[in-house]
């Protein structure tokens, strides 16, 4: 078994390698699996992550969270305090401006009246490099969505990957949180033990 750091540089290389095409159009199949889930449904305030070079984008999740009447929140990150910032936004065209590694976040002259606390959200959205078959995640290596799922327990957790993201089992550790569903082109797992 590699260990969790090469898995995560093997992994990765192989989802750069996907074209623009490739990731528009798995990104889309994805996208139609995750409006069938029963907590998609369910959600009023939905954190998800914005895309970053070859994640599984979830612009069109956006848009359409705010056309059904959703309250959407994306992490603004807080590198000092190793932690997230959750922001809602209601016009990504405008709310959205290149933050910490030119990922796209909320602008910070707005962020303080737009932030809300982690018990105000019903159904998180994660990246992630390397997922399981049990829901097992592996993020970037910084902790920071962990952190955050550990202080909402309750809410729901959906991972959005790519199929060539899952491998059988992953090493898990135990700061490494659980997932409810990991959502790929292909399928849909997802974990017993959380599933409500």
């Amino acid at each position: 078994m590699d260990s969790p750091k090469q898995l995560r540089q093997e992994i990765l290389a192989k989802r750069d390698r996907l074209t623009p095409r490739q990731i528009e159009g798995k990104s889309r199949q994805i996208k139609n699996r995750l409006l069938e889930q029963i907590e998609f449904k369910r959600a009023h305030t939905v954190f998800t992550y914005v895309n970053f070079r070859s994640e599984v984008s979830t612009r069109e999740i956006i848009d359409e969270l705010l056309q059904r009447g959703r309250q959407v929140a994306v992490p603004i990150t807080r590198v000092k305090e190793k932690r997230l910032e959750i922001v809602t936004i209601s016009d990504p065209e405008n709310d959205l401006v290149p933050g910490y590694y030119g990922i796209l976040e909320p602008r910070e002259d707005t962020a303080g009246q737009q932030a809300i606390t982690p018990a105000d959200v019903d159904l998180i959205l994660l990246p992630g490099s390397v997922f399981d078959k049990r829901c097992g995640r592996f993020g970037y290596g910084g902790g920071y969505y962990d952190r955050l799922l550990a202080q909402i327990p309750a809410a729901g957790r959906i991972a959005l990957a790519f199929e060539l993201q899952v491998v059988d089992r992953l090493p898990l550790q135990d700061h490494d949180e659980i997932l409810d569903k990991v959502i790929t082109e292909k399928q849909t797992l997802s974990n017993p033990l959380r599933t409500r």
